[in-house]
């Protein structure tokens, strides 16, 4: 079974920085493409970065300001989020794979992230 455990989110002042951790388990970790994506309530899933084996990609809303990395040997995907908006305030969610065109993503339970003054 998969499972997805997201943690790191909190109250931060605009211009601040988080860095956001999903421990993965119940798949091959180490073989799977992992995303980032995040929701504000009343709006769609939206699709933040994704890291493979040797890429990343990011939404250009993030592109500059967060950096995704992840750690095999324990089994865990990062968002290092600097130079935070009001905008990036939403609940962050890890899924396994790569972007989708449908937006359908199984993920986590979420970490909650408030960017305010």
């Amino acid at each position: 079974e998969v499972q997805l455990v997201e943690s790191g989110g909190g109250v931060v002042r605009p211009g601040g920085s988080l860095r956001l951790s999903c421990a993965a388990s119940g798949f091959m970790f180490n073989k799977n493409v992992m995303t980032w994506v995040r929701q504000v309530p009343g709006k769609a899933l939206e699709w933040v970065s994704s890291v493979g084996i040797a890429t990343e990609t990011y939404a250009d809303s993030v592109k500059g300001r967060f950096t995704i990395s992840r750690d095999n040997a324990k089994s865990t995907v990062y968002l290092q989020m600097n130079s935070l908006k009001s905008e990036d305030t939403a609940t962050y969610y890890c899924a396994k794979g790569g972007r989708r065109t449908d937006n359908n993503y199984p993920h986590g339970q979420g970490t909650q992230v408030i960017v305010s003054s």
